[in-house]
């Protein structure tokens, strides 16, 4: 049978859960994928009751959920921390901003979340990383020697803890390769896993959206990491919008027309989502396809149900036959 269809609640966060699983039972989908704001799924409240209750809700309203995510705290494991994750963080952890505060808080928080997803039934956690060295991206004034490498062992510092924890618990950590990320493309994600020493609790949350603007081949992906990836995005995005501005984009707010590159509904924008699937075919990905929607020019709630039938048709489970064997004589 073809794969679970989800829903990211993250960009849903300012609806209350009950009424978030509604609307996606509603919109066509099979589950959800919990972020881990709002109250949708809260860490500091998941003992084993409230896990049992969220469990139930989902239950109730005839979806299931087969990871959650914490991308905003993960955010500020690695990052240099300025004012602006004020707005994104938890106020326990963001704290008085002191930033290594904020890194060891938001670290101990990851490590509580695995503990979560644990008791509340699901193997993967989805989030990012930050980075201590995305400033560094242009190299000018010219990087001084060792200050990537130095990066990488910034964060395998601060994550092997992690992951031997996750790991502890059986649920895997898999990273939105993105902008600002440790990873965020190919050669990134290739050095990211390295910085860990290829931690069997490490791996991706394969979303194209991110790869497609930047050139990246996002087919290859799939291939090149076919163990480490752990759960799939379902996100579409346009590029070569407008010639104002490029790929960094050129300081214009999302959702304008004189940007580069925009999200889109799944299935309007450029990525080619027959090739993913057939790739996700071919590396027996047997997860969930979990749409995360973002388009600022459309209603939210007619994009999350067109999105939903849209990755439903396309989606479609792999050959078990090898169709010369059917010539052979018996």
């Amino acid at each position: 049978m073809a794969r679970p269809v989800t829903l990211f609640t993250g960009q849903w966060a300012d609806l209350p859960l009950d009424t978030m699983l509604q609307k996606a039972k509603t919109f066509g989908y099979d589950g959800v994928e919990l972020a881990c704001w709002g109250d949708h799924f809260e860490v500091a409240k998941a003992d084993q009751a409230y896990c049992d209750a969220k469990r139930a809700a989902v239950e109730k309203a005839g979806l299931k959920c087969f990871a959650i995510s914490a991308h905003l705290v993960g955010q500020a494991v690695c990052d240099n921390i300025d004012a602006r994750h004020k707005q994104i963080l938890p106020d326990y952890i963001y704290g008085d901003g002191d930033p290594e505060g904020v890194r060891q808080r938001a670290a101990e928080e990851l490590i509580k979340t695995a503990q979560a997803a644990k008791r509340f039934g699901v193997s993967v956690v989805n989030g990012f990383t930050g980075s201590s060295i995305w400033h560094l991206v242009y190299s000018f004034p010219p990087n001084l020697p060792n200050q990537i490498e130095d990066g990488y062992k910034d964060f395998g510092k601060r994550f092997k803890p992690i992951l031997d924890a996750f790991q502890k618990e059986g649920v895997k950590f898999a990273l939105e390769v993105h902008p600002t990320e440790i990873a965020f493309d190919i050669a990134s994600a290739e050095r990211a896993l390295q910085a860990v020493d290829y931690h069997p609790a490490f791996g991706f949350n394969y979303d194209p959206s991110h790869f497609g603007y930047q050139g990246v081949d996002y087919v290859k992906f799939i291939y090149k990491f076919s163990d480490r990836i752990f759960h799939a995005h379902m996100k579409d995005v346009a590029w070569n919008l407008s010639n104002d501005t490029g790929v960094f984009g050129g300081h214009v707010d999302f959702h304008r027309p004189n940007r580069y590159w925009d999200f889109k509904s799944v299935g309007r924008g450029m990525i080619n989502f027959e090739k993913i699937i057939r790739a996700l075919n071919d590396i027996s990905y047997a997860g969930p396809l979990s749409v995360e929607w973002e388009d600022g020019g459309m209603d939210r709630e007619f994009g999350a149900a067109e999105s939903a039938a849209f990755v439903k048709k396309l989606d479609f489970p792999t050959s078990k036959i090898i169709f010369d064997a059917q010539f052979a004589e018996k």
